[in-house]
């Protein structure tokens, strides 16, 4: 009797976490994965291409880190110009490189976006651009004044020194990219940084600021990622790999399950929208630890759209591509194709709106994209089923289906794309 009840409990647990019979042990992942991450280091020595290495018909534009004096120099240097431009009679006006998309370029051998070199005028004298054209002068006098003080402040700072002219925090934050395109540094060499979104836990220890931090010793919440990288260094791991997920909801479960310590790795989230620390965090960690990264986004458009962030660039900021992008991505989950393969409930898919489905349509145009044949079968999938799932929708079969079940299978099944 005791037998049955035993026996019908591990039918049960079967039934509620589909596939676990599937599993192999930890050992046996384990050892895939070392092949698979030192496989991926050895390839990972050759030096990677650069925008000078190809013979592109367009000229392309790209910044680069720039020491303080040197950005207080280009300030002056441009002040200057414009003091010329005034005592000749020729009015006062910025040249200022263009960011819209028909100046973006998606290059194939660096698998990134980067902008082209054309520029535009932006004259104080005419009412449609004399704002605009105040509002980066108050910039560059803001950025003079850091780059002499040595201090660091955020985006919210700046916005703050003159509400009245500024009146929304975009209006700010975009003319400060127009100034780090302007001067041909990058925007981390301005000293204005975002405030902490993103947070790393897991088998990492790095300096910050001098001091030591072990990232498996900061409890379920983690570390909060610097905004200013350059005071990050000392970078050490035993990690196979680095999981990259969208949310903060599935990064909270895989924490607090402690998935790196089972499967030795390094978690890290922006909590949805990638900020400029996470990306050239997660860049600087692939670069020096030589790691594979992984990634766990939503089955919508929009996970798509945040993991092409990481990995390809955004428009937006193309110009600083160079940096903040983390080329050859892996996607790992949760796949359009997922849904079916894992047998999710009818009743946690969701319809994807019209929205939705253009936004997937829109992606399928894109080169970045199309580079990838799996990814244009899953979009397709995804567009045609009209179905679209969150992370989340895995813990109909449990809470810890994520980390108990799912994810280990996939990492045994190497089922990334």
């Amino acid at each position: 009797m005791a037998d049955k009840k035993k026996r019908r409990r591990t039918d049960s647990d079967s039934d509620s976490q589909p596939f676990k019979h599937l599993l192999k042990s930890d050992e046996q992942i384990l050892q895939m994965l070392k092949s698979f991450s030192s496989s991926f280091a050895s390839s990972s020595t050759s030096k990677p291409l650069t925008l000078a290495d190809l013979s592109l018909a367009s000229t392309c534009r790209e910044v680069s880190d720039l020491p303080l004096s040197s950005v207080q120099s280009n300030i002056e240097s441009l002040v200057l110009q414009l003091a010329h431009q005034i005592l000749s009679g020729q009015g006062f006006s910025f040249t200022v490189p263009s960011r819209a998309s028909t100046n973006q370029l998606y290059v194939p051998e660096l698998d990134r976006i980067v902008l082209k070199d054309k520029s535009t005028i932006r004259p104080f004298s005419h009412i449609s651009s004399v704002r605009k054209t105040t509002i980066t002068t108050k910039i560059l006098s803001l950025i003079h004044q850091l780059s002499l003080k040595n201090i660091h402040v955020t985006k919210r700072d700046l916005f703050y020194t003159d509400v009245k002219l500024f009146q929304d925090q975009m209006q700010s934050d975009a003319v400060l990219d127009d100034v780090s395109c302007m001067l041909g540094c990058t925007r981390s060499s301005l000293n204005v940084i975002a405030a902490e979104k993103g947070v790393v836990v897991g088998r990492l220890i790095f300096s910050d600021n001098g001091d030591m931090i072990d990232c498996t010793k900061m409890g379920m919440g983690g570390k909060a990622i610097p905004p200013n990288i350059d005071r990050v260094g000392d970078m050490q791991s035993d990690a196979l790999f680095i999981l990259l997920v969208e949310k903060d909801a599935a990064y909270i479960r895989l924490a607090e399950d402690r998935f790196y310590n089972r499967f030795p790795c390094i978690i890290v989230t922006a909590k949805g929208q990638p900020d400029v620390a996470t990306r050239l965090f997660l860049k600087k960690m692939k670069i020096e630890l030589k790691l594979p990264v992984l990634a766990l986004v939503d089955s919508d458009p929009y996970g798509l759209k945040i993991l092409s962030v990481y990995g390809c660039g955004s428009k937006n900021m193309s110009y600083d591509s160079a940096n903040l992008t983390t080329p050859d991505i892996k996607w790992l989950g949760i796949r359009p194709s997922d849904l079916d393969k894992y047998k999710i409930p009818e009743q946690c898919r969701l319809p994807m709106t019209e929205q939705d489905i253009k936004t997937g349509k829109d992606l399928l145009e894109e080169d970045f994209v199309k580079k990838n044949p799996a990814w244009v079968e899953e979009l397709n999938l995804m567009v045609k089923t009209k179905q679209k799932a969150e992370i989340q929708a895995l813990s109909s079969f449990g809470f810890q289906y994520l980390s108990e079940v799912y994810l280990p299978l996939k990492l045994q099944q190497q089922d990334w794309i």
